[in-house]
């Protein structure tokens, strides 16, 4: 983040957290010192059940360090990994961008072993051997924050089918937080885009994730179908991102929270005030992704509406399909 801003600590970097993971690391490691220990290869496969997925690698695996800025992985647990990854990046770059859309499902808390199953792919420890997540540590992740992601107009997507993936045994990596699908602390029961904290990397990961933005004021929150349906007062609105909004969308602008009827929403408890809305445009639907109260005290707000004038962000056209 530019200007020094630090990113806030992520969940799932406590001391237990590391201890669990390094013992099943260490498990692992043990199980392959019989294993061959050639350095040089150019092709692996990984075979386990219906798992039947050769990979093909036009680069050496090596192992590299985790670096700082591959946020969602930095304090997984361990310092290095394999390059390739299991997901087909051969560059770091690759990795960093890829990786990146995912940090914003991982500030939502909605599984304790999102960052393991997640950095099991994109940051995979470094062995003599590809280690898979098992099957049941996909399945409980996903059964978790698939809800979350459909919040947003994203299904589970299709490069984590839980079937790929090997069933439990000793080869693959298992569930961390077993017997306690949600994180410490419990998982926040507000609904998804009105539960994000107001700091300037938080912002811009979802400015970035988002096909629109604006600074607006609303004017009706009704319930409808099961979402919840924001209608924007007519007065002007001020584009900060405009993307696939056209003018007609501006003129009669509805936002919904998918799923949204029944959870708390503190900034919709007063609609007195500007709203900084961010959203993407889902089979003809605004979807909100986030929102905000204009606050004109606050730095962090400023500096993130001053860095979107200048911020490329990353394309993410591989990491929902």
């Amino acid at each position: 983040m530019a200007h020094g801003q630090k990113s806030p600590r992520r969940a799932l970097t406590q001391g237990s957290f590391s201890l669990a993971l390094g013992l099943s690391l260490f498990s692992l490691l043990l199980l392959f010192l019989t294993a061959s220990a050639a350095d040089e290869y150019d092709y692996y496969s990984w075979q386990s059940d219906n798992f039947h997925n050769g990979r093909f690698y036009t680069k050496q695996p090596q192992c590299v360090d985790i670096p700082a800025d591959l946020r969602l992985c930095h304090n997984v647990g361990y310092k290095k990994m394999r390059l390739p990854n299991l997901l087909d990046h051969e560059t770091m770059p690759e990795v960093k961008q890829q990786a990146g859309s995912w940090v914003p499902l991982l500030a939502k808390r909605c599984h304790a072993d999102t960052q393991v199953f997640l950095c099991s792919l994109f940051a995979p420890v470094c062995l003599d051997r590809p280690i898979y997540p098992c099957r049941s540590l996909c399945e409980a992740v996903r059964d978790s924050c698939a809800p979350v992601m459909e919040t947003y107009g994203f299904p589970w997507p299709e490069m984590l089918t839980c079937d790929k993936f090997p069933i439990d045994n000793d080869l693959c990596i298992p569930m961390q937080f077993t017997g306690n699908h949600a994180t410490q602390p419990p998982v926040s029961k507000v609904c998804p885009p009105c539960d994000n904290e107001l700091k300037a990397d938080n912002i811009m990961e979802h400015y970035c994730a988002s096909d629109f933005a604006l600074k607006m004021k609303i004017k009706e929150v009704k319930k409808e179908k099961g979402d919840r349906k924001l209608i924007a007062a007519q007065k002007k609105k001020k584009v900060l991102k405009q993307g696939v909004l056209r003018k007609k969308d501006l003129k009669k602008l509805t936002l919904y929270i998918k799923n949204g009827a029944n959870c708390p929403c503190a900034q919709l408890d007063s609609l007195g005030s500007n709203f900084l809305i961010m959203g993407r445009k889902v089979d003809q639907q605004l979807l909100l992704m986030s929102i905000h109260k204009w606050d004109k005290k606050s730095k962090e707000l400023k500096f993130a509406v001053k860095y979107m004038k200048s911020h490329q962000c990353p394309t993410y056209h591989t990491v929902f399909q």
